[in-house]
C-alpha cells in the first residue's frame, strides 16, 4: 500500500521508516529539502519538496493512490488543513494529524480527523491510525490468541448499535473513544461519526473483522 507523510522531522522520519519496514511504499513531503536527511541512506521511498497542503505537491506524492495520509509537521493549522485536503479533495479515507494544542482535539474530532496530541504521542499511536489495524494491536494477552485492536469502520455503519457491530464481527467492543474521551459502551450505544472502536477478538479473526467493517452493514 502507499502512504503519504507530511513533515520530515523526527516524528515524520521515524514514521516513514517504520511503515517502509512493514513493506509499504512511502512518500514524504517537507518544505525543507535538507530535512530528508533524517530518513537515512537506506530509505527507498519518494521525497517531495513543497507545502503539504498544496494540491500539486500532494499529487507529486501520488496522493491519489494513498491508503493513508499523516500530517506531522510542526504546525497545528498546517496539519489539519493538509489532512482535510487529503480527505475531502482526494478522498483518502485514513488520515491522522498531530497537534500541539490538546485543547483543540475535540474540534478536530468533530471534523472527522483523528488527532494525536504531542504530549501523549507515541509511534504506536500513529501507526494504529494508519496501518491496517491488525498489524498493530493495542493489547495482546500472554498466550497471543486474544487482542484488542482499534478497528477501521466504514461511514455506512454510522447510526448502528454496538450490538450489531459485535454480531457482525464476532468480537466484543472493549471501549470506544469519542471526542478524545474513553467510553464503555452498552448494547444500545450507537456508533457516531468520529468514534474510534477498540474491539476485542481472537487474533485469527482480525482480518475477517476488518473486511466486515470496511464494507456496508448487511440489510435484513
Amino acid at each position: 500500500m502507499h502512504f503519504v507523510i507530511m513533515g520530515c522531522g523526527r516524528v515524520g522520519a521515524s514514521l516513514a521508516r517504520a511503515i517502509e519496514r512493514a513493506g509499504h511504499e512511502v512518500a514524504v513531503i517537507d518544505q525543507d529539502e535538507s530535512a530528508f536527511r533524517r530518513l537515512g541512506t537506506s530509505f527507498e521511498g519518494r521525497t517531495v519538496t513543497g507545502v503539504g497542503f498544496d494540491r500539486d505537491t500532494l499529487r507529486a506524492a501520488n496522493i491519489g493512490d494513498a491508503y493513508a495520509f499523516a500530517a506531522v509537521s510542526s504546525g497545528d493549522n498546517s496539519n489539519i488543513l493538509a489532512a482535510r485536503v487529503a480527505r475531502e479533495k482526494f478522498g483518502v479515507e485514513h488520515v491522522v494529524a498531530r497537534i500541539y494544542d490538546p485543547g483543540r482535539a475535540e474540534i478536530y474530532q468533530r471534523l472527522g480527523i483523528p488527532t494525536v496530541a504531542t504530549v501523549k504521542w507515541t509511534s504506536d499511536q500513529m501507526l494504529r491510525r494508519l496501518l491496517p489495524q491488525g498489524h498493530v494491536p493495542e493489547f495482546t494477552d500472554p498466550s497471543g490468541r486474544v487482542v484488542i485492536a482499534e478497528m477501521p469502520i466504514a461511514p455506512s455503519w454510522i447510526g448502528r448499535r454496538v450490538a450489531e457491530i459485535e454480531a457482525a464481527t464476532g468480537g466484543r467492543l472493549a471501549y470506544l473513544t469519542r471526542l478524545g474521551d474513553g467510553l464503555l459502551p452498552g448494547e444500545d450505544t450507537v456508533y457516531q461519526e468520529g468514534d474510534l472502536l477498540h474491539l476485542a477478538l481472537r487474533r485469527e479473526d482480525l482480518s475477517a473483522a476488518e473486511r466486515v467493517l470496511d464494507a456496508p452493514p448487511e440489510t435484513h
